[in-house]
């Protein structure tokens, strides 16, 4: 089958694939001209469309004059165009002639998500920036091509989790892409299209393993390292369910799976590996756990974002996979791809020039009413901005709240790594603490330490003085002598770090950080509660490490009392 796949469609594929990427980096020479034409040219597409005869667009003729024309919006301002599109009326956003796919659904700032749309044409940007974005990596990992295409593992959301009135599909727009891959296409991934209807995460996770684990993987792809980090440690404690399975051509009916699903997956479950599973039960007997870096010797790389706060969770990746590089995935959300990094090990990459158009706000004009903007070509190397997109998708001049850095230029095209969301602060004394600092104080910690915590939360709670706390679970730490040490050394980071919090601590109006243990396990049951309201989906949830909430500390339950308070 492999041989069929490099022969009818790999090498052209491959080949196509090439030349977009090397017509992608030409590109970022002239990212000015190439930003302004694709800017231009979406104007002109939709001038007809009701937000386009609302904001002039027969009259913008230059960025200057759209910057002018057009405010800058977050999500509940587009809302009511969207909410139209939603309801039939496409001419709210869309020229003629566009036709529009699906919604995005993904977490919103209110208990209702976000519905994103996607037309025709902001699908094929997205999959141009994966192809773009993959060729890169896989011609810098050669050996996943030496056979055709080593098999991928890579995790998708349905794409018709609900309707609209007008009957167009609402839900993840990966369930979409996997729906229309082609055939050939599809048979280097294990899972199939189908399986994007799964929706108990653990169900989801073993029928990932179930199709992977025997197989020589050439890589994983998840937006959230936490995703691959989830699925390792779930085979590793249904190892003995695993193997079972595998050697008996079975899928064990504990997973909780819809009954349509189950039968399209008979199939490929079906057939007995009678050796895999004796290799499996070498590799348990041998080392007393079943982990990827034992069960997939081959695999060449893992792509995970790497940027924000997802380095505690990398941490924990050489346990797991030992030294496998790892690719950013780069900047993407429902809303589109921003960025395609081409190099591992760096959460930084080029800007998505060729898709969207983008404008900066500098991070000092933030909270400006009306803030100005510069163009992507004239971002300054080190300084920090709040990323702007146009998109295919009806998005104009978007709020997105992403804070990003430039760290260089490729050709005239910023090179940029995300930090964090704007939303991400807290600030009880003007201390003005983000979630960056946090994850960076944490890491700091961890290594000074010697200690490895899965995931943690620091929250704030009002006092006399106020003070945050930082929310870890149990089995991650079981020794009160360790549990001080961390909360000193996290102290010590953070006032390094951040000037006004080591000012606000040092005249006492912030007290000192409090360690909350909770229940093994509280994690798992947080990111449920909080997919449960937002409406997104388990490879867009992101773990938030600080959140500046007052009330969410009384939504944890609290394994005991005895180390709710450090003292100095």
């Amino acid at each position: 089958m492999l041989y069929l796949f490099r022969k009818y469609a790999g090498l052209p594929l491959l080949n196509r694939s090439r030349r977009l990427a090397r017509h992608f980096l030409a590109q970022t020479s002239r990212a000015d001209e190439v930003q302004r034409d694709l800017l231009m040219s979406r104007i002109a597409r939709h001038a007809e469309s009701q937000f386009g005869r609302d904001h002039h667009f027969h009259e913008i003729r230059t960025p200057a004059d759209f910057r002018r024309r057009v405010p800058i919006r977050a999500y509940d301002a587009m809302e009511p165009y969207i909410d139209r599109v939603r309801q039939g009326d496409l001419g709210a956003l869309f020229g003629a002639g566009t036709k529009v796919l699906m919604f995005a659904m993904t977490s919103g700032t209110t208990n209702r998500p976000k519905t994103i749309p996607v037309t025709q044409e902001s699908l094929n940007d997205y999959r141009e920036g994966w192809t773009i974005w993959g060729i890169q990596a896989f011609d810098a990992h050669p050996q996943i091509l030496a056979r055709g295409l080593l098999p991928i593992l890579q995790i998708a959301s349905d794409w018709r989790e609900s309707m609209t009135p007008s009957g167009i599909p609402c839900g993840a727009i990966t369930g979409l892409t996997a729906h229309m891959q082609n055939p050939l296409i599809r048979l280097t991934y294990c899972m199939p299209a189908i399986a994007s209807r799964i929706k108990d995460i653990e169900s989801k996770y073993y029928v990932a393993l179930r199709l992977s684990v025997f197989r020589n993987l050439g890589t994983t792809i998840a937006a959230n390292p936490s995703t691959i980090l989830a699925i390792a440690r779930l085979g590793d404690r249904e190892k003995a369910t695993l193997i079972r399975d595998i050697a008996d051509g079975t899928l064990n009916a504990k997973w909780d799976l819809p009954a349509d699903v189950r039968e399209a997956l008979r199939r490929k479950v079906g057939r007995k590996h009678k050796k895999a599973a004796r290799r499996l039960e070498a590799i348990v007997n041998q080392t007393g756990r079943l982990l990827p870096k034992d069960y997939w010797p081959n695999l060449c790389f893992l792509a995970n974002w790497t940027g924000g706060t997802m380095g505690s969770y990398l941490r924990n990746y050489p346990e797991y996979f030992g030294d496998r590089p790892v690719r950013d995935v780069g900047l993407i959300a429902s809303e589109g791809r921003m960025t395609i990094p081409i190099e591992d090990g760096t959460p930084a990459g080029v800007l998505d020039i060729r898709h969207h158009y983008f404008e900066f706000i500098p991070e000092d004009q933030a909270d400006r009413e009306a803030p100005e903007t510069v163009e992507a070509h004239e971002l300054i190397e080190g300084q920090r901005y709040f990323i702007l997109p146009t998109t295919a998708g009806g998005l104009y001049r978007y709020q997105i709240h992403d804070l990003i850095r430039c760290v260089g230029f490729h050709g005239k095209a910023p090179v940029i790594e995300f930090l964090n969301k704007g939303a991400h602060f807290s600030s009880l004394t003007g201390e003005k603490l983000s979630e960056f600092q946090v994850v960076a104080a944490v890491s700091a910690a961890q290594r000074t330490l010697n200690l490895r915590i899965g995931s943690f939360l620091l929250l704030p709670s009002w006092g006399d003085p106020p003070h945050y706390n930082l929310l870890v679970e149990e089995s991650d730490l079981v020794d009160r002598g360790i549990a001080e040490a961390l909360a000193h050394e996290v102290e010590a980071e953070l006032q390094r770090l951040n000037l006004e919090y080591e000012n606000k601590r040092s005249t006492l109006r912030l007290g000192p950080i409090r360690i909350r243990r909770i229940p093994t396990g509280s994690w798992s049951d947080f990111q449920k509660r909080r997919l449960a309201r937002s409406g997104g989906t388990v490879e867009q949830y992101k773990q938030p490490h600080l959140m500046p909430d007052l009330g969410a500390l009384e939504t944890f339950r609290l394994s005991d009392t005895a180390w709710t308070s450090l003292a100095d």
